[in-house]
């Protein structure tokens, strides 16, 4: 594998001048792979620190933690004419709109192509060692991206992220095109671009996301809030991740059990004597804060009339077997936001059902009939 990797050109990008020759390098090519490795382990806000080029010549690693601009990268994510081959593409999109604001055009998922095809094994690893026989060393997956320098093996292995991917793009096409799979790929490569939000941005109500959370009573609930936002506040102080200050499992068990004094929270096994003495007056101050605030209930969530649930349960049962029958897992035949859409607006007719379906016109072409007859008989059926 190393052997390979030598017989191609690897370029460090980290001085303006040097990003401004490798941008017009990219903009020259018709197809180019992509990779982003980011400290999200490390920090408290996470962000990219190396973005991954590969063209069918040489690997570029960008070292955006030494580059002051990267907006000249945006016309080459934008561009129509450049296929920008990813793995797994959503998370990379989500943090490169965050930290850069890029958009995106014309891109193919090997994950999602592999998917498509009905594979089992979809990590790139599996890919590469199916195709080329390379198996990928998954030593640095968790590594902190954001020191410097880079060890040579850390580069090493963020290059072979990206350096088979356009190999492998033209393969898993060849293979989409030859089983009349293509058209459904393509839709969802392009609904990948399409409304990225920063999922990544926090809000005072994630409290309740952690497992546990939704089991408390709304008395412990709103102490919950309040040990949660203390934690979140240490944890930006010190740049660090929020699980790495206190655990959720710590959280949820002093929310429960409402400790008054240190002693107490020692008597917690989700908490460590270690961090009871560095946060142990903090948490108990978070706990009375909680005590007098207001009680907190569950965000409410609108549960659709049982009408749009019924027509929910028969979409999904059709779309259970058709994905048995193309041997592909059941969203792949129709993705879960596009099934709830149909059922919430309930079309009398396939050129509503066409409408509803405007993002997918592959699947309304090969699926509506049948879409249209599960709608029917779910209504006969009710």
């Amino acid at each position: 594998m190393l052997e390979i990797l030598k017989q191609t050109e690897l370029v460090w990008v980290d001085h303006p001048q040097k990003l401004h020759e490798v941008t017009e390098e990219l903009l020259a090519q018709d197809i180019i792979a992509v990779d982003t490795e980011s400290n999200s382990l490390y920090a408290y806000q996470e962000q990219v620190c190396l973005i991954q080029f590969s063209t069918r010549e040489k690997d570029i690693l960008v070292d955006t933690l030494a580059l002051p601009d990267l907006s000249l990268l945006g016309p080459v994510f934008h561009s129509d004419k450049i296929m920008k081959i990813f793995h797994a593409a959503e998370y990379d999109l989500i943090c490169l709109f965050r930290d850069y604001g890029f958009q995106f055009k014309f891109l193919f998922d090997t994950m999602i192509a592999a998917r498509t095809m009905g594979y089992q094994k979809i990590g790139l690893g599996s890919l590469l060692e199916k195709y080329f026989d390379v198996r990928m060393d998954k030593k640095y997956q968790r590594a902190n991206w954001g020191r410097r320098p880079l060890k040579p093996e850390m580069l090493e292995y963020a290059r072979l992220d990206s350096h088979y991917l356009i190999p492998l793009a033209e393969i898993l096409q060849k293979e989409l095109r030859e089983s009349d799979r293509w058209p459904l790929a393509m839709e969802d490569f392009n609904r990948l671009t399409q409304n990225i939000e920063d999922t990544t941005e926090s809000n005072e109500d994630d409290f309740w996301n952690l497992r546990g959370a939704r089991d408390l009573n709304s008395r412990q609930a709103a102490i919950l809030k309040a040990v949660y936002q203390f934690r979140e506040s240490q944890a930006e102080k010190q740049n660090r991740p929020s699980f790495k200050v206190v655990s959720h499992q710590a959280l949820v068990d002093i929310a429960s059990k409402g400790p008054d004094s240190p002693e107490a929270l020692k008597k917690l096994p989700s908490l460590n004597h270690r961090l009871v003495d560095h946060y142990g007056k903090g948490l108990i101050n978070a706990v009375h804060e909680g005590e007098k605030a207001s009680p907190e209930n569950p965000p409410f969530n609108n549960r659709p009339p049982d009408a749009v649930l019924n027509r929910m349960d028969a979409l999904r049962e059709w779309r259970k077997m058709a994905g048995r029958n193309m041997d592909v897992p059941s969203d792949v035949v129709l993705p879960r936001e596009v099934l709830n859409r149909i059922a919430r607006e309930n079309p009398n007719d396939k050129q509503t059902l066409q409408k509803i379906m405007e993002d997918v016109p592959f699947r309304y072409h090969y699926f509506g009939d049948e879409i249209m007859e599960t709608l029917k008989r779910g209504e006969h059926s009710a």
